[in-house]
Order: structure tokens, then sequence, then C-alpha cells
């Protein structure tokens, strides 16, 4: 994957690594839907929550989509596609390994953009203490919420979620939000529950990770030493919550800097996922794609494996470097600590995704040369 900074930005991009769990599923499910009984199949596709009417609580005041959206083939195809992913940290007193947390918050949240003839993947990373409005959402008892000015981002989907906590109405608002701020409309979006990715770690049988230094955070419940580990699904979560602590760069107890450290683990998931071969392997891919499943609510549009399956088919020849990844250009707010605003510079990630073009411009080829240098290993892998 190529880390292309976000100009002008006050981070460097990162991307993060519940997209790469989702695509590692997603990759493996047309030749899994092909080959699996009817049974199977059926039982794979009732895990997944469904939302619906969802167009319901996005009301109609959207930004236009950016062709017809009458269906086609594959119900995607030729035509770009936005989904926003929401990562949920939601915690109950029924959790006691890392603590009790009032609320459901969209803990990490990214745009996904696909273009219309598939030649790449964008990612869109928003800083959850990004300051933006929140316009007035509608709950499902038909009640609407009063729109608010300067709330950090992730607080849109814990006031969509209402009393009742609903999936649904929480991950409209969230998208109507970003709508609203960016201008660019979300076509389906994925709400991916960190439990169920935690689940589904051990059922691959944990990821490599290499640690420079031993980090601890008492409030994440993260404890590891220096040096090669292999990360369970308990601890892999814990590392991708923490903030604070000792070790790695948490002492700064920064959101951005997490994101950093995000990444990194991204790298060494994809490795972990590519070095299993699951398509080789029917028994654990089915159960990688049974907690998969389970780990996610999805759009109506992405409430079918096959229509998933369908997606993915057009995604077959993309690799790590035709991934780009970015956070949206900000800078430290000077009205609210340990909080960002969006940069001028955001302006532009958001017209580039409305024109269908790539989130950066290529680098220039140096003249007279061929040769292209190998990309570098990420500190966090092992090997």
């Amino acid at each position: 994957m190529r880390r292309l900074p976000a100009r002008h930005s006050r981070r460097p991009a990162r991307s993060h690594p519940v997209v790469r769990t989702v695509a590692a599923a997603v990759i493996a499910v047309p030749l899994f839907v092909i080959s699996a009984s009817l049974a199977t199949y059926a039982h794979l596709n009732a895990n997944i929550d469904t939302a619906d009417d969802v167009d319901k609580y996005l009301g109609t005041s959207r930004p236009t989509p950016t062709v017809t959206a009458d269906p086609l083939v594959d119900g995607f195809a030729g035509k770009p596609l936005n989904i926003l992913v929401m990562g949920i940290d939601a915690r109950d007193l029924d959790d006691k390994t890392y603590g009790y947390v009032d609320g459901q918050r969209s803990d990490s949240t990214f745009l996904v953009h696909l273009p219309a003839d598939r030649s790449r993947v964008d990612i869109v990373s928003v800083p959850r203490d990004s300051l933006v409005d929140i316009p007035s959402c509608l709950l499902a008892d038909g009640t609407k919420t009063a729109p608010r000015t300067g709330e950090m981002f992730n607080a849109s989907f814990e006031i969509g979620s209402g009393s009742d906590k609903n999936l649904t109405t929480a991950a409209a608002c969230t998208r109507k939000t970003f709508e609203q701020d960016t201008g660019v409309r979300t076509d389906e979006h994925v709400v991916i529950k960190m439990d169920g990715v935690r689940d589904v770690i051990d059922t691959l049988g944990g990821v490599p990770f290499c640690f420079p230094e031993a980090m601890d955070s008492p409030k994440a419940k993260l404890h590891v030493e220096a040096g090669k580990q292999v990360l369970d699904g308990k601890t892999s979560i814990a590392f991708l919550r923490a903030r604070t602590g000792t070790g790695g760069g948490l002492w700064i107890g920064s959101d951005l800097g997490r994101l950093d450290r995000q990444h990194e683990f991204l790298v060494a998931l994809t490795d972990k996922v590519h070095h299993e071969k699951l398509l080789g392997k029917p028994t654990k891919l089915l159960k990688v794609l049974d907690q998969a499943t389970k780990a996610i609510s999805v759009s109506p549009g992405l409430g079918d494996l096959r229509t998933m399956a369908g997606l993915a088919n057009g995604l077959r020849g993309i690799d790590g470097d035709e991934i780009d990844a970015i956070t949206v250009p900000n800078a430290p707010s000077t009205t609210q600590s340990g909080r960002v605003v969006w940069t001028s510079a955001a302006d532009d990630i958001w017209k580039r995704l409305k024109e269908d073009r790539p989130l950066t411009d290529p680098a220039p080829k140096p003249t007279g040369s061929t040769h292209t240098p190998k990309a570098t290993k990420s500190a966090g892998v092992c090997g």
C-alpha cells in the first residue's frame, strides 16, 4: 500500500485496519459462494444485519448522485461507489474485558471510494475528534434531533442512535453529517463491531506483529513486551483502541497518533490474510466468513453475499499498489483543546471524490530511469 501524505495535513495519510479486514473477507466471497451449498450460503447471509429503510432517515436534502442510480448487471458495475465504513466501540456492563463505557460511539470512520473503472481503491479516514456541524437527524421513534455546531464528528453516531441504540439511524446520521460537511454523497455503509473484529483475528490464529519497544496502556488494558509477538483478538483490539500510556508514542495521547499505529497493524493483518491463502482452506474460510458476517451491519445495497461477490469480482486485479489511503487534512483547533479542524486542503479531496479522480496526482517518473525502488517494510511487521 502506498502511504501518500495529505498535502498541508497535520499528519501523513493513514488507512485503517478494519477496511482491509472487510476487503479480505469480501475478496474471498466470489469463489466461496460458487462452491458453497445453499444451506451454507443461507447461514452466512442470515448473519448479516441489514439496515431497513435507511433512505427514510437520510432525508431528501442530499448531494446529487454522480451517476444514475439504476442498477446494472451486478448492481454496482460501471459507476463509482462511495461506502462509509464505521467501526463502533460499543461496550456495556457485560463487557468485563475493556471496561464499561456508556453510549454507542463511532470509534473510526472512513470513506471507501471505488472508481467507475475499478482501477484503484481510495480511502479517506475521518479523525473522530474533527469539529464539524451535525444536522438534524430522524430517529426510529419519529422524533428529530436538534442540529449542532462545532461537535466532534463521532458524536453523530451516538446522537443518531437514540435511546434504543439503533444502528440504522446511527449510521444514517453519520452519513448525513459526512454528506453535509463534505458535499460528497455516500451510496452505502458498513458498521463494524469491534468485538466482531476480535473474533475474526482469533479465528485466523492471531496476527504476528513486531514491537520496537514495550507498550503499556492501563486505560485500554494493553500490556505487550518489546519484540516479536503474535497478537490474539483481545490484545489486538486493545492495541487498536489505545491512546494513552507509555511506549509506541502512547505518551503523546493523540488520536491521530493512534491512526499511525493502526496503519502498522493493518499491514501485519493484511500479510497474515495473504499468507493464510484462505481460498485453499474451505473449512477455515467458512469459519472466518462466519465471524466476519456476524461482525457487520450494512445498508440494503450490501445486504446480500451475492451482491458483495459481484462487487469483489470487479476488484480482483487490485493489489496494495492501487490502494491509496489518506487522512482528512487537518490542523489543531484553536478553540477546543485536543480537537482538530479540517484545513482548506480537504476541499480538494472532496472535489476529487465527486469527480471520480485519484486522491493524489501520481509522482513523476525519474528522467532516464526505469528503476522502481522497492517499498520499505512497515516497522510493525516482523519477518
